[in-house]
């Protein structure tokens, strides 16, 4: 092999890893916005909703405010946050955490339940009441109502105990808010309409142009609920891509995403 032949070998490595970098810099930075419309009878109006998930900690610029930005450029009636807003109880975590569901109250009210990141200590309690004071609405096993839809809202402990069973109320069009994606079967049974989950992180790494999934944390591998909308009866469920990372500290053909959905009048 020439000198010259040597040099190009080494050039195009070098090209491929730069182009692999940059994929994965951008792939894990730059948040998408994936829309979705529902129709529903008997609600006062229809509503827009965004909902992000498991952010993890993770900071999009300072104190979020790129993704605080996108999300009020969707001028959302209210926004969902469903679990895993911090990764652990750290001073970064829960610093970042507050400030962005602060920020977030501004734009719109948030109603927000815990992930099992949250529930993984004894730090929840006082971790909760915090969220309350930066504006949330804690929805842990509780029920909201927005202009005549209920919001029914699990607790991260409480996604795979049968408790949406024990709080759903009768009637009405219900939406669920379940860190967990793969109970789906269950929250369909106790009668919701319309549930949005996370949890599952996109699958992680992606192939391509396609919903397949390498991992998702209760599912395994190529789990069945990765993202997108799936259906289980009368059941739609949204689940989340997410927007930060756990175990995992790479995404690949997955960007963070955040969802905007709109819940219109059934005419």
């Amino acid at each position: 092999m020439t000198p010259w032949q040597i040099a190009l070998i080494v050039a195009a490595a070098v090209a491929a890893a730069a182009a692999l970098t940059a994929l994965a810099v951008l792939g894990n930075n730059k948040i998408g916005v994936t829309r979705y419309k529902f129709f529903a009878a008997g609600i006062e109006r229809g509503i827009k909703i965004v909902q992000l998930s498991d952010l993890h900690g993770k900071s999009f610029s300072k104190d979020n405010a790129s993704l605080v930005l996108k999300v009020a450029a969707e001028k959302p009636d209210i926004i969902l946050i469903t679990g895993d807003i911090i990764h652990k109880y750290d001073a970064r975590n829960v610093e970042c955490a507050l400030s962005t569901v602060s920020a977030l109250s501004a734009v719109a009210p948030v109603l927000y339940v815990s992930g099992n990141h949250e529930m993984r200590n004894k730090g929840y309690r006082f971790f909760r009441k915090q969220l309350a004071e930066a504006g949330a609405e804690v929805l842990d096993d509780r029920c909201a109502e927005v202009a005549g839809i209920t919001f029914v809202g699990l607790n991260g402990a409480s996604n795979r105990n049968g408790k949406i069973k024990k709080i759903m109320p009768e009637g009405g069009y219900r939406v669920v808010l379940a860190h967990m994606p793969q109970f789906l079967k269950d929250y369909a049974e106790a009668g919701a309409d319309l549930v949005f989950s996370g949890h599952a992180h996109g699958g992680q790494w992606r192939i391509p142009f396609t919903r397949i999934g390498l991992y998702a944390p209760g599912q395994g591998l190529f789990p069945k609920y990765v993202c997108g909308v799936y259906s289980e009866g009368k059941t739609k469920m949204v689940v989340s891509c997410g927007l930060g990372n756990s175990r995992f500290p790479l995404r690949l053909f997955n960007r963070p995403e955040i969802v905007a959905a709109e819940i219109l009048k059934a005419e």
